[in-house]
């Protein structure tokens, strides 16, 4: 798949091609989306394992939240923990919302608290975009199932 041409930043022409280019992304992670439920982990000798569960599925998207785990004090903090929705008519993916607080220092510029909903979109995509040719950088793809937790 080719990555779409860029258009216009922060602008919602620019958004659709940041959505789009977040589509052909996450193939590179996750040729293939598997059912609701289901939990994935990406492991790679340069990175933190990668987190991807999927929550729900129905007819035209599919939801999922895509995160590292870090050990905490109090227990596991899922971080960035971004909510991404899959577009699978329109073949785009948008970052839905992520953790208000980062445990890293280069994920604290991309806040999304503050601003119009266009630029907060706009930031969210933007993270979730590079986040994801970072991932693919470093050797991730989901190929690991685990059953989701009993709750």
């Amino acid at each position: 798949m080719v990555l779409p041409k860029p258009a216009r930043p922060v602008s919602f022409a620019g958004l659709m091609t940041l959505y789009e280019s977040n589509y052909v992304r996450l193939n590179w992670l996750l040729p293939q989306l598997p059912n609701a439920h289901t939990c994935l982990v990406s492991t790679t000798n340069d990175d933190a394992p990668l987190y991807l569960r999927v929550d729900e599925v129905c007819r035209y998207t599919t939801t999922m939240t895509l995160t590292y785990l870090f050990r905490d004090p109090d227990g596991l903090v899922a971080d960035p923990d971004l909510r991404v929705r899959v577009y699978h008519d329109a073949m785009m993916v948008e970052a839905m919302g992520c953790t208000e607080r980062h445990r890293h220092q280069l994920l604290q510029g991309f806040r999304t608290g503050h601003g119009s909903e266009l630029v907060q979109r706009w930031q969210r995509n933007m993270m979730l975009n590079k986040w994801l040719e970072y991932c693919a950088d470093h050797g991730h793809q989901f190929a690991h199932l685990y059953p989701e937790p009993a709750s």
